[in-house]
């Protein structure tokens, strides 16, 4: 059986792998750079989790390479200890100890001792998490109610203030849950994460969006009222539709000031089920907290005149190939997917249980609400108006 010679990388070459693994290029991509398999990439960016590991210095006062060379030369002309030490200004008890322990003045080898050094050297900090086991466990309950680890380290925050010891970065989190050596959070909590890696990816990644359908006679964003532009009054919506398998969709709605979400069951595709159910979720709200919806350029609204007629709700449609100019609703169709994913067949959820994923995620809290909770946001709304 034939094996695959080991690969190995210098430290320059370790060093550009992670600078354009951060910047977001592919594992592929940055094999080809070196003419090789994204396997061998992959070798350098698994053990921490896709994290950078940091770069490791050496303490001033330790022996560097040139000085350990300098010993080992020393004793190859057979100077004493006392003689080495004094041409490198080191106490001779330093350089007795560095000998003893690197195979005495026969075996002592400068590279050798100094690769030796570096592993000693090696004694992990525990993180915050492995030293509150209290604060490891209110972490893991919140990731399994599919809580982000930055909406945790938020509500940390907020519900413990000035209280250290009760709070923890949502990095610290990160790390914990791909660097497995750590050993404190467990790995299948993994799965309760809105991405499913394996590693962690840059945030520089680039996600590749494609242009949808034309509506006729529709009005446009830029015609849009100042005050939904700026999130300053509530009842403005953004909208879509998310896919499944068997051609199952499912209407998603986000209030622009709260961030609060609605989940519609329509029964396929077609303008009439989708107006149908939007016309059905808008007479359950008081008109104050539904006065607009913008869409994308999806076929499935070409009936919106008859949205705008049994609801009086304005509608208004991003410009073509330009879904991020609704991007609160974008954001919530991404953390949907931890509920409904990818290739699922949606249909098989009822209006009940698409509105408790609803509640769910309407009860997380969010960093562009100062980690307040949608639902709690929009019970100030139903307040105000009541």
């Amino acid at each position: 059986m034939k094996y695959r010679r080991r690969i190995y990388y210098s430290a320059e070459q370790r060093a550009e792998i992670w600078d354009r693994w951060q910047r977001g290029e592919s594992m592929s991509s940055i094999g080809r750079v070196f003419y090789r398999q994204s396997s061998s990439v992959f070798s350098v960016i698994s053990p921490t989790g896709g994290i950078r590991p940091s770069d490791r210095k050496r303490d001033k006062r330790a022996l560097s390479l040139s000085e350990r060379e300098e010993i080992s030369r020393g004793l190859s002309i057979k100077h004493s200890l006392r003689a080495i030490a004094r041409q490198l200004g080191r106490t001779p008890s330093t350089i007795s100890r560095e000998v003893r322990r690197n195979g005495g003045s026969a075996g002592y080898r400068a590279t050798t001792s100094d690769q030796a050094a570096w592993d000693c050297a090696l004694r992990p900090k525990m993180c915050k998490l492995a030293c509150h086991p209290a604060l490891s466990r209110a972490v893991s309950a919140k990731l399994r109610r599919k809580w982000s680890p930055e909406q945790i380290a938020g509500w940390l925050k907020r519900a413990f203030p000035g209280e250290v010891q009760k709070q923890v970065s949502h990095e610290t989190i990160y790390r914990s849950l791909y660097i497995q050596a750590r050993g404190v959070l467990k790995k299948e909590l993994l799965e309760h994460l809105r991405a499913k890696r394996t590693i962690r990816r840059s945030k520089h990644a680039s996600l590749k969006r494609n242009g949808l359908g034309q509506i006729k006679d529709a009005v446009s964003i830029s015609e849009r009222p100042a005050s939904v532009e700026d999130r300053a009054v509530p009842g403005h919506w953004e909208g879509d539709l998310i896919g499944g398998s068997k051609n199952s969709y499912i209407a998603t709605l986000v209030e622009r000031h709260s961030r609060y979400v609605m989940l519609v069951k329509v029964a396929n595709k077609d303008t009439e089920s989708v107006v149908s159910g939007l016309i059905k979720s808008a007479q359950r709200l008081p008109r104050e907290l539904y006065k607009s919806l913008t869409w994308d350029r999806g076929k499935e609204l070409a009936d919106y005149t008859r949205l705008t007629m049994a609801t009086d709700v304005d509608v208004y449609f991003c410009d073509p190939q330009s879904p991020w100019q609704r991007g609160s609703n974008e954001n919530t169709n991404r953390l949907l997917r931890q509920y409904l994913p990818r290739g699922t067949d949606l249909s098989a959820h009822s209006q009940a249980k698409l509105s408790a994923i609803a509640r769910q995620l309407n009860e997380r809290p969010r960093k562009t609400l100062q980690y307040q909770a949608p639902a709690e946001k929009f019970a100030q709304c139903v307040a105000s108006i009541s």
